[in-house]
């Protein structure tokens, strides 16, 4: 039965440096992340998917960006709605310099927003996003890519 994902992503900055998680198998980066649980608010799935992938606590701010994208991925139809929050280190401070993965299909790097689009993040139009100047207020993408 084909249904909608709700995912909460983190948008975590060191310097002039984003955080960006990357399938070792496919090659692909992406914001971190991951599924909302029903029940659960997005801001709370976002700071638990940091703490589950690599062990990093977190403060949860204002939500930067929402996107809806309809896709297929290994064949089968995908439909998901994104929001990616303001996240800063608790407590304060900086972020690590090295953020290691506790799951061994994926890994942390840091890299420069304007390069988003050649590192390989994906969606296309969130490494777009990334890449472009900061906005004030809440963005919102939809994208439909054909197979």
């Amino acid at each position: 039965m084909a249904r909608v994902e709700f995912l909460a992503r983190a948008l975590m900055r060191r310097g002039d440096r984003v955080l960006v998680c990357r399938d070792l198998k496919h090659g692909h980066a992406y914001l971190p992340g991951g599924h909302v649980e029903f029940g659960e608010a997005a801001a709370a799935a976002a700071a638990r998917e940091l703490q589950e992938e690599c062990g990093l606590a977190c403060e949860v701010g204002a939500p930067l960006l929402v996107w809806e994208s309809r896709f297929v991925q290994r064949g089968k139809p995908k439909h998901e709605f994104s929001v990616v929050f303001h996240v800063e280190p608790s407590g304060g401070g900086v972020w690590p310099a090295e953020v290691s993965s506790l799951e061994d299909h994926i890994a942390f790097e840091w890299i420069d927003p304007a390069s988003a689009p050649d590192e390989g993040v994906v969606p296309g139009d969130i490494a777009a996003w990334l890449a472009a100047p900061v906005a004030e207020g809440v963005d919102w993408v939809s994208i439909e890519e054909s197979d």
